[in-house]
């Protein structure tokens, strides 16, 4: 049976290596084609720990984690989340910065990518924080990997009421399937007013 739990700060210690498998798991999958390892994964997701502010939602089946969703404000995040915002002029402590909304593919299209939003958008107002965004890997629509029939989420983003702003970009570097080496990849960020 599914179920969706809360945690906040360190309470997500017992759960770190499964949503850094899960993690590794899904992003291997095109858009993102991420070939990580364990120990990135739980110094990335060392931050999430640390902040009294973070909010990562998972999605159990039984015991097993299949699914996860993270936020926390972002001024507890990395410069490189930062950058696009402070070079703006944006307030960074009226920003919450959404992480990942990761599912196992047998567990998609059930409603749980809306509830993840609810969830995180609950937790925004709760901070008392003005907008929140997340950002998305850029594709060229003929990328060599795109899988056949593979459908861009913008259209879900934008039902949820997200604006993309290109003009808000982040550059992160990560090895991705068929590359020797990390290289750089830029994303941009989809931003909403908090309601």
């Amino acid at each position: 049976m599914l179920r969706l739990q809360n945690f906040h700060g360190a309470e997500l210690a017992p759960h770190l290596d499964a949503l850094g498998e899960l993690r590794i798991a899904v992003f291997r999958e095109y858009h993102y084609l991420y070939v990580g390892t364990l120990e990135h994964e739980r110094e990335y997701l060392r931050t999430y720990l640390q902040s009294s502010g973070s909010l990562v939602v998972l999605v159990f089946d039984d015991d097993r984690v299949v699914g996860a969703t993270t936020c926390l404000p972002m001024l507890d995040e990395g410069p490189e989340f930062q950058a696009a915002f402070v070079q703006a002029g944006y307030d960074l402590s009226t920003i919450c910065y959404f992480g990942e909304s990761i599912l196992l593919p047998a567990y998609r299209g059930k409603g749980i990518g809306k509830e993840f939003f609810v969830r995180r958008e609950a937790h925004v107002r709760t901070l008392g924080m003005k907008l929140s965004t997340f950002c998305a890997v850029d594709r060229p629509s003929g990328h060599a990997l795109r899988p056949e029939g593979y459908r861009e989420l913008d259209d879900f983003w934008r039902s949820q009421r997200y604006v993309r702003h290109p003009e808000l970009q982040a550059t992160f570097v990560w090895k991705e399937i068929g590359e020797k080496v990390e290289s750089p990849k830029t994303l941009t960020f989809w931003v909403k007013e908090s309601v």
